[in-house]
Parts: structure tokens; sequence; C-alpha cells
């Protein structure tokens, strides 16, 4: 990933220059150091988390509303799934059928 030097955007590929899309500014592309950029592509997005033993692992309690069960008891964790500049994910686990659901910061 590439910013421009004349205003801070982000830069995009076009052909053998990189181009800013907020002021048009150009500059030549550098194969060596393209190389060196971590991307994204081929990465899967999977999340494994193990939900069995919620009290044993210490997980702090709330009241919130089971939509499986309606019971009204839940263990909690925060986790950071998005970019780093938004709220983290709030996830629940139900204290009795041990369903599992998120509450997102919208």
């Amino acid at each position: 990933m590439e910013f421009c030097d004349e205003c801070g955007s982000m830069m995009k590929t076009e052909g053998d220059h990189w181009v800013c899309g907020s002021c048009g500014h150009e500059q030549g592309r550098d194969s060596e150091k393209e190389e060196e950029m971590v991307t994204t592509e081929g990465q899967e997005h999977s999340e494994v988390v193990d939900i069995s033993g919620a009290e044993e692992k210490g997980l702090p309690r709330t009241t919130a509303h089971c939509p499986k069960c309606d019971n009204d008891r839940a263990y909690y964790y925060m986790q950071q799934i998005r970019a780093a500049d938004e709220s983290e994910t709030r996830f629940f686990i139900c204290t009795e059928c041990e369903h599992k659901w998120r509450e997102d910061d919208n």
C-alpha cells in the first residue's frame, strides 16, 4: 500500500504507476518494494472460539436475553474483529443452552 506524498491519501495501482484518487498525483511503481508489502489476498477469515467450560475459564457474566432459550444470563467477552479504529465486538454465551451470539456497536 502506498500513500500520496502530496495529500496523504491512499494510492491505487494503474499499470506501472501509483495514482492518488484524491489529488491525482502519480509516482512510479517499485517491484522490489512491492514484494515486501503484506497483502490480505488469499487469507481466510475464520474464527474458532471454544465456548465449553466458559465458567471454568472465568468469563464474566451479565444480564443478556438469549434469543434461543429466553434465559436472561450470559457469559461475555470482547474481541477486536474489525479494523483497529472501530470498536470491539461483544460476544455472549448463554449460561443455560450455550448458544452464542454477538453484539456490534453500530
